[in-house]
């Protein structure tokens, strides 16, 4: 079993004390993340408070991840589809069916 890391990180200028299976680097790149996406949403010009801008960066980052879920998701059917057909352009030994090898 790994044990978990202590990462210091800062955001929105509180600093924040994080155990986690993560590297160092990693964690310290999501909080930054985190950090500029808050910054970005108080600097849109409205006045609102520090929690109300993170529940709005959740929601931003959110969208960012299922975006990318999806994307991901549509990309890997379309390799799926691809494989499919080239499969029959591949000489049999080469095509990884079960029946070609013997």
């Amino acid at each position: 079993m790994e044990s978990k890391s202590v990462v210091r990180v800062r955001i929105v200028g509180e600093e924040y004390t994080l155990r986690t299976d993560e590297t160092a680097e990693h964690t310290q790149a999501v909080a930054e993340h985190v950090d500029r996406t808050i910054r970005a949403i108080l600097a849109a010009g409205v006045s609102m408070e520090t929690q109300k801008a993170a529940i709005l960066a959740a929601l931003q980052i959110t969208d960012e991840l299922f975006r990318e879920r999806s994307a991901t998701s549509s990309l890997a059917g379309e390799i799926r589809q691809l494989a499919t057909d080239i499969r029959p352009l591949l000489p049999p030994a080469k095509r990884g069916d079960d029946a070609a090898v013997g």
